[in-house]
């Protein structure tokens, strides 16, 4: 197999199995799951109709991301995204903060998509307890994860396909409705109403965050220089029409107060007796969707992280008959359903919104630093999506706010500890090596 930038003979490698197809595949169903059902009723909840600016905004500043996050992985295709970047191209402190957010983010929507899946279910079997339900079906992704990465691929093409095929049922049974409705998306922008709108695009933007995924599997994409950039790119149209689509069915059919997420209350206003059935198949369908390419991504950056001697050795081992990172994969499954036993969707999906910024604006700044012969395109997008996370981030509430920065400030600690309990030399060669602050500042890793 040929050896990219950043493998080396050293490191057991992953296969390179994954094509254009596939990689937007992964793409599409990392986003178009919590981001349809979950995430366009709170983001609804909070701007009302002007969340249909709130998803071109947080559109705008996600094709900035993409394209850094496109040429990063383009000149490092390697699993750990982020993390693997800020490595390279910053310091392995900010490499660090980078691949704990990804993990506290990531790990956040990972238990939202298996505590919506729980919710769906439970409203259409008429269940009660959903918690061991969303339990359950982070154990069935584990399983399909540790499959293999090609069985996953194919698992998550036929989900995708559903989820979409459902979508977009859904949009033509309530299009001409939702024309005929103007009432319902007056106003549009409220002046009056900026902070609720700005916090709504920040809650939005993580929808479209699973673009991501296609980076940090960069080590199992075939021609990664080509493929990653497009697969990137069109997954984020497809995704931003989607979204609006969607949205503006779902509010011209049911007003913004009814678009909680469970849009197969579409039956109210639309007469289609199949319509509800579709759109449940579809959401608990889109929800395990998620669950999977976000464990995948999850477990890619583990074993980054492993490799890179930030977490016990164990997590970077990969399996000689799946080539899948098996401890790795089911670490992240023990940290999702402990995420889940939080059971509020809301909190999980905001807690995700500020961390997965902070990643983001990592990822720009390591974009920033590329050298010109590595660009593929101008710097003035990395600047300006650096700018946007920075700011989307405050408007988060406060005390999710200060909690991210708190795991900031713990992760910073761990890797200090961690790394100390293996190093010989002095303590302050010890914090020195970790890049934690001491002093003057921080200090390089």
């Amino acid at each position: 197999m040929q050896r990219m930038p950043g493998e080396t003979s050293q490191q057991p490698q992953l296969k390179r199995v994954i094509g254009l197809s596939g990689a937007m595949m992964m793409g599409l169903g990392s986003i178009i799951g919590t981001g349809v059902f979950v995430s366009l009723g709170i983001g609804a909840g909070i701007a009302g109709p002007s969340v249909l600016l709130a998803i071109m905004l947080a559109a705008g500043v996600a094709m900035c991301n993409g394209l850094s996050s496109a040429q990063l992985a383009a000149n490092h295709p390697v699993s750990g995204g982020t993390y693997e970047y800020g490595h390279r191209w910053l310091n392995p402190s900010l490499g660090f903060t980078a691949g704990w957010m990804f993990l506290c983010a990531k790990s956040a929507s990972s238990a939202t998509a298996a505590l919506g899946f729980a919710g769906y279910i439970a409203h259409a079997t008429g269940m009660g307890a959903s918690l061991p339900l969303a339990v359950g079906v982070v154990v069935l992704v584990t399983v399909i994860a540790l499959s293999g990465i090609e069985r996953s691929n194919r698992v998550n093409i036929v989900i995708v396909s559903i989820v979409i095929l459902a979508l977009m049922i859904f949009v033509g049974a309530g299009f001409s409705s939702a024309v005929k409705n103007k009432a319902a998306f007056q106003p549009i922008f409220d002046g009056g109403k900026l902070t609720d709108l700005l916090q709504a695009t920040a809650l939005m933007f993580v929808a479209f965050t699973g673009y991501g995924r296609i980076a940090t599997l960069g080590e199992e994409v075939a021609e990664p220089r080509r493929t990653i950039p497009r697969a990137v790119i069109v997954t984020l149209l497809i995704s931003m029409a989607l979204y609006l689509l969607v949205a503006f069915v779902g509010i011209g059919v049911n007003g913004f107060e009814n678009l909680d997420g469970s849009l197969a209350l579409a039956e109210k206003s639309v007469s289609n007796a199949a319509l509800p059935t579709v759109m449940l198949v579809g959401a608990t369908v889109a929800m395990v969707s998620v669950l999977l390419n976000l464990v995948l991504g999850l477990s890619r950056v583990v074993l980054a992280m492993g490799r890179h001697g930030d977490l016990p050795k164990a997590t970077a081992r990969i399996s000689e008959s799946t080539r899948v990172p098996a401890v790795a994969t089911v670490g992240v499954a023990v940290l999702i359903a402990g995420w889940v036993c939080v059971g509020d969707v809301k909190l999980t999906w905001s807690f995700s919104a500020f961390t997965v910024l902070v990643y983001y604006a990592i990822n720009n700044l390591c974009a920033i630093r590329m050298k010109p012969g590595e660009r593929l395109y101008p710097i003035w997008p990395a600047y300006l999506g650096l700018a946007a996370c920075l700011t989307l981030a405050f408007f988060v509430d406060w005390g999710i706010w200060l909690t991210g920065l708190g795991l900031i400030i713990i992760g910073l600690a761990w890797r200090a500890c961690f790394n100390a309990k293996r190093a010989t030399a002095s303590p302050r060669r010890c914090f020195r090596r970790s890049g934690v602050v001491l002093g003057r500042g921080l200090l390089p890793g």
